[in-house]
């Protein structure tokens, strides 16, 4: 007993000695902060309010979120702080439905996007940029891997998500007829689907007014999404119908959602033609109740009356059977221009007309002939005089009615004919912003006020989308409260895409953040000048690295691709 007492008490002594020497050593110092943003209002995704503070970024991510006073002390050691001087500091904003599939291949600075306050874009609408039978001069790739290899070689500025185009697995198989597959072919549709999923793709999309995506059926579009759900992805769809149909549209989204037992999410959610106005809420309820039943359904908006697709949805689906060459040769025929017509003008139609939806050609701006989007060209056609003008005006000024004018120029450009259609309300447009399902998507390109990137006359959304939500629609208007407009740009697709690791402020997280002035920030791009940068979007981080420096791009592209969960190594 006494031996145990005695080897007790010089552990005990032992201990004691140990505990006095850690005590006299001095504490280590602080981590270093790569960046920190001080006196900011931190906005940070949730929804929750505003709050006083800095962010501190190294190695890439958010380290800590101070309060005012700790962020003062913490800049001593910090390499570079930025005064946010009372300014919002958010998270950087999602694009959930981008055309930038090829911008960013000519240029990876995402111009137009970064001064959104964009940080990550998706990609992928129907006709995806992969898989293709061959690679080209243009497009040196003929899947995702080769596609999403080539991005990170060059460097981008944004990250980047892509779907796999259901329009693109189908002529990839069948080509551009009006036909069902074989049970061959719906296999190797599906073997398209697996092989890009496990490339990174993060589900399928459609796109289902445009032909050969057009011509799938419901059952056909269930057996292509099973696969995507069995390995997380996810539907994504420019629905069928949004017009008079609009029901039927909504309704086989969810019903895809059901069957596939997959999340459904639908691109620019609308309601177009006058006839239709005021419908927005058949769409709330519908979407509303398929939640309740357990169906996973969100949506984007982009916040215009004005659409933007190609002439050719003005024309009936059959025009388009057979691909670009039967278009022409149709259109060519007097005869059959005739018909074509007539089914344009028939209100009944079963189709989504575009025509109908505009009412009059004089709703219809020609925004691009003869472009391809994202590709510089040298070609100086004739007919881009018309550019700009709505296509009752060009008809009028090339002394031609408006349908042969229009027939003449799909011919002429092999149906290459971009468009701005001003076919919705405003009030459709404030209802599904209030939405707590719906985030905010652009539906535009990461284009450049110079440069190959710089043509037409586009939508202004490739340039104005996030900034006039957060002036027009949050402060003039006061249709969603800033903190919620915040939600929609960040959080809420962050949450959809599965991305835990962005979309909020919080220790851990990438540092994708964006500064700007809740008080000046605002679109400035028109449908007649869309060319122009908004104001009051001041600095964009990507990644950890500053990309938009008080208004200056720095050239930086620290942008990554973000290959979906069940991506395989190697890939």
């Amino acid at each position: 007993m006494l031996v145990s007492f005695r080897a007790l008490s010089r552990g005990a002594a032992a201990a004691s000695l140990c505990a006095l020497t850690a005590c006299s050593q001095p504490a280590p110092p602080p981590p270093a902060i790569e960046l920190l943003i001080t006196n900011a209002r931190i906005i940070d995704g949730t929804g929750a309010p505003a709050r006083e503070g800095g962010v501190a970024v190294s190695g890439g991510r958010i380290t800590d979120v101070f309060d005012p006073a700790a962020a003062t002390a913490a800049a001593s050691r910090a390499t570079r702080v930025i005064d946010a001087k009372g300014r919002v500091v958010a998270p950087g904003f999602i694009d959930m439905h981008s055309h930038s599939d090829m911008p960013l291949v000519t240029d990876g600075r995402a111009h137009s996007k970064i001064r959104q306050g964009v940080t990550t874009e998706v990609i992928g609408e129907s006709g995806s940029i992969a898989p293709q039978a061959a690679a080209t001069e243009t497009q040196p790739w003929t899947d995702f891997a080769g596609y999403f290899g080539l991005l990170e070689k060059q460097g981008i500025a944004v990250n980047l998500i892509s779907y796999v185009g259901l329009g693109t697995a189908r002529e990839m198989v069948i080509g551009n007829d009006n036909r069902p597959p074989t049970a061959d072919e719906l296999k190797k549709m599906q073997d398209l689907v697996t092989a890009s999923m496990q490339q990174g793709a993060a589900g399928v999309s459609t796109g289902l007014i445009y032909p050969p995506n057009a011509f799938a059926t419901l059952d056909e579009l269930v057996a292509l999404s099973t696969p995507a759900a069995a390995m997380g992805g996810r539907y994504a769809s420019h629905l069928r119908h949004d017009g008079k149909k609009l029901r039927d549209g909504i309704g086989e989204a969810i019903a895809i959602g059901e069957r596939a037992k997959i999340p459904v999410h639908v691109f620019h959610v609308k309601v177009t033609g006058q006839a239709n106005f005021g419908r927005m809420k058949e769409v709330v309820e519908l979407v509303e109740a398929a939640r309740g039943r357990g169906v996973k359904v969100t949506a984007d908006i982009y916040p215009y009356i004005a659409s933007s697709t190609s002439l050719t949805a003005t024309l009936p689906q059959w025009v388009m059977d057979g691909g670009a060459d039967r278009m022409v040769e149709r259109l060519s025929d007097r005869a059959t221009r005739a018909r074509v017509r007539r089914d344009m003008e028939d209100p009944d139609a079963e189709w989504d007309n575009r025509y109908q939806s505009a009412g009059t050609w004089a709703n219809v701006q020609l925004a691009a002939i003869g472009r391809t989007r994202g590709v510089a060209t040298t070609d100086d056609s004739p007919n881009r005089r018309y550019e700009g003008m709505r296509v009752a005006d060009a008809a009028k000024a090339a002394g031609k009615d408006p349908f042969d004018f229009v027939f003449d120029l799909l011919v002429a450009t092999r149906g290459s004919v971009a468009c701005v259609y001003f076919i919705m309300s405003e009030d459709d447009v404030k209802l599904a912003l209030t939405q707590p399902w719906v985030a905010i998507g652009s539906d535009g390109s990461a284009l450049s006020i110079e440069g190959p990137l710089r043509s037409g006359v586009p939508h202004p959304r490739n340039f104005g989308t996030f900034p006039r939500v957060l002036g027009k629609y949050v402060r003039e208007e006061k249709v969603i409260p800033l903190e919620d407009a915040v939600r929609k740009m960040t959080s809420l697709p962050a949450d959809t895409l599965q991305l835990p690791d962005r979309g909020t402020i919080a220790a851990g997280k990438w540092a994708d953040l964006v500064i700007f002035n809740p008080a000046e920030v605002r679109d400035t791009a028109t449908f007649e000048n869309p060319f122009s940068y908004p104001q009051g979007i001041d600095t964009v981080v990507v990644n950890g690295t500053v990309v938009l420096d008080e208004g200056t791009h720095t050239g930086a592209k620290p942008g990554k691709v973000l290959r979906h969960a069940t991506a395989q190594p190697g890939h």
